[in-house]
């Protein structure tokens, strides 16, 4: 059974820093790209930032680029979202996906940005 558990989310002010943990079980994590998405209310689910399986290729929205760190650690199986400089407009539930043929996501974790 797939399973992907998002951690770390919680209420922070704005200028605050938070890291998001999404430990994966069930697949072969070093084959999957990993991303975050972040869905707020009212909105459409957005691309966050992604990492190809080596590590190699990332990708970032631009609006978090230069603040937010995608990471993987593919002996523990889990992806890693280090946000810096939070501002209230990142305010969403944000969610890690695993995709390799098919897309494996996870329940979701609330960070909350409060001004």
């Amino acid at each position: 059974q797939v399973r992907l558990v998002e951690s770390g989310g919680g209420l922070v002010q704005s200028g605050g820093s938070l890291r998001l943990s999404c430990a994966v079980s069930g697949l072969s994590f070093s084959n999957y790209v990993m991303s975050w998405y972040r869905q707020a209310p009212g909105k459409e689910r957005e691309l966050v930032a992604s990492m190809s399986s080596a590590g190699d290729t990332i990708r970032y929205a631009d609006s978090v680029k230069g603040r937010f760190t995608i990471d993987r650690d593919n002996v523990r199986w889990t992806s890693y979202l280090q946000m810096n400089s939070l501002r209230p407009e990142d305010t969403a539930v944000y969610y890690c996906c695993a995709t390799l043929s098919s897309s494996y996501w996870g329940q979701g974790t609330q960070v909350t940005v409060s001004s």
